[in-house]
């Protein structure tokens, strides 16, 4: 497996994994992808096996704090799991947070979203304490705009 850098010639190939994670994951468009494998492509890597696109992360570094990035979205293809694609790719993301002195990565999940809540806890993320807890999941309300609850994650880099 290769950890490489998001870049336009695998726009197409991140598109058909990503498109695997629906309901969680919603494609955006190809410019939105553009933007990232050129303005965020140092928190964008990708995991590429026999030249197949298997996992990618699609984070961002908090431009009003720029101590945090925020994991957008993350995804390794089904029939790769399980064998630690999203943990090196997670692994890279803190790896660049760390050379940029930042303290801490988040990211938000949908309440029902269980693996993806064993997935986050055995990385070492922590559930940050909600409004409510559901089926062990702790959420927050209204957290990305009015209905929209989330779990949120959060793992600092320094530790």
């Amino acid at each position: 497996m290769i950890i490489t850098p998001l870049t336009v010639d695998r726009i197409p190939d991140l598109e058909k994994l990503l498109a695997l994670g629906e309901p969680y994951i919603r494609l955006r468009g190809s410019s939105d992808y553009w933007l990232y494998a050129t303005l965020f492509a140092n928190t964008c890597p990708l995991a590429i096996t026999a030249g197949q696109v298997v996992g990618s992360v699609i984070a961002f570094r908090s431009q009003v704090d720029p101590s945090e990035i925020y994991l957008q979205d993350v995804m390794t293809h089904p029939n790769h799991r399980r064998i630690g694609i999203t943990r090196a790719l997670v692994e890279e993301v803190h790896r660049q947070g760390s050379l940029w002195g930042c303290q801490r990565l988040f990211l938000t999940s949908e309440p029902d979203n269980h693996a993806a809540h064993k997935a986050w806890l055995a990385m070492g993320f922590g559930n940050v304490p909600g409004d409510t807890t559901d089926q062990g999941v702790s959420v927050i309300y209204n957290y990305k705009g009015p209905g929209k609850h989330r779990a949120v994650y959060e793992r600092q880099i320094g530790a």
